[in-house]
């Protein structure tokens, strides 16, 4: 995609002119972004999700049990039919990774990183539907799916504005808004983290978001440094042998903290881990459970594939690859593994194709790493048949 052509999903301008001057800076709203957009799914289908076990649902009431009442599915049927006609909204998270339809509309957004990319969830509102006002720490893109819904935007939030006391959701007790906006199907609005916004449906309707994984910097630090304790030996502490006598024992002299941060900066700074942990933690699937292999011999592989097999990924599986030294890493749902560079073109397939067949993998079969490559991901579960 050439960063420079100007782009229809952002109102006409470029992916270069829209990360420079909207992106986690303001929002955008473009009118038709997806023209004569229609819905690949339904209300009826979206609450038969939300039914299932391995589905994540909500359903927020504004005037239920007490103000914004919160239920977690899975659901029944029962649950919707003794629904109130108004002022409720069903929320079922990663929709793209049960509806491939769904999961399509993705490839608009490859202007940005793919492992950025949080999912796609999808809420159904009855009239008057909401979630309350609120902010998020990510950025998101509210495509109108069906029916309009009114958007509100206001205040730049931190963690400090004051919130309702609510035990499940994180409502703003104060909005000021800037600006108001009424979607319409194909229509697309792009939020900035911490801008607050209350959306508010005018009549059924089902809007489609899409969010992105920003990690905290309590979650780097707490689970960069889990992974790095992995490879630290035990008799690795901190220690003090140029130290001079102290004239009061009892007090931590600055130098003893120097000591420490060097201890610290000698693995914090080490880019080759820092790099391996991020892409497993960036690449770790919502759903893991989902990610099922298939033990298969490289002759059962071929076999297999020269008959005609399509090998896809799976929903949930996540992918990315980066240099590494002279050679490449692989991340696929959490894991990682050096290759040898000659596998950057393989390792560009496998991450951005929508199906892997003899024509695209012929030559790769041939070569023992790129064969092998292939299997493990069957094994693994990141890659399974088409027909399976």
């Amino acid at each position: 995609m050439n960063p420079d052509t100007p782009l229809q999903l952002l109102g006409g301008i470029s992916a270069r002119e829209f990360m420079r001057d909207y992106w986690q800076k303001k929002p955008l709203l473009v009118r038709q972004a997806f023209p004569d957009f229609i819905s690949p799914i339904d209300p009826d289908e979206l609450a038969g999700l939300a039914l299932e076990e391995e589905v994540e649902s909500r359903i927020v009431l504004e005037n239920g049990a007490h103000p914004w009442e919160l239920r977690r599915g899975p659901f029944t049927e029962d649950t919707f039919a003794e629904l109130p006609e108004k002022d409720w909204t069903l929320l079922v998270q990663a929709v793209d990774q049960f509806v491939p339809e769904v999961a399509e509309l993705l490839e608009n957004f490859r202007f940005l990183p793919s492992w950025r990319i949080d999912d796609v969830m999808i809420s159904f509102a009855a009239p008057g539907g909401s979630v309350g006002p609120h902010f998020d720490n990510y950025d998101v893109f509210l495509l109108q799916g069906h029916g309009q819904r009114n958007w509100k935007i206001g205040q730049m939030c931190s963690s400090d504005s004051p919130l309702l006391e609510h035990a499940d959701l994180r409502i703003l007790a104060a909005f000021e808004q800037s600006e108001e906006w009424t979607l319409e199907p194909g229509d697309m609005l792009y939020l900035p983290p911490r801008l607050a916004h209350y959306g508010v449906a005018v009549d059924d309707c089902l809007t489609y978001s899409v969010g992105f994984r920003a990690p905290s910097a309590a979650e780097v630090l707490t689970h960069f440094t889990d992974f790095l304790g992995q490879f630290l030996p035990d008799e690795e502490r901190y220690s003090d042998a140029d130290a001079q006598p102290v004239s009061d024992p009892h007090q931590i002299q600055h130098d003893a903290l120097d000591r420490l941060k060097a201890l610290l900066d000698k693995h914090m700074s080490d880019k080759d881990l820092l790099l391996t942990w991020f892409g497993q933690f960036m690449t770790e699937p919502r759903y893991p459970e989902q990610i099922v292999g298939e033990e298969l011999s490289e002759e059962e592989l071929i076999d297999a594939l020269e008959q005609g097999a399509i090998l896809i990924r799976n929903p949930s599986a996540r992918l990315a690859w980066s240099e590494f030294e002279d050679d490449l890493l692989l991340f696929a749902s959490g894991r990682s593994c050096p290759l040898p560079g000659k596998l950057r073109e393989l390792l560009k397939l496998v991450c951005a194709a929508d199906a892997l067949h003899i024509d695209n993998l012929a030559e790769w079969l041939q070569d023992e790493d790129g064969l092998m490559l292939v299997q493990q991901l069957v094994k693994q579960g990141s890659l399974g048949f088409a027909n399976e």
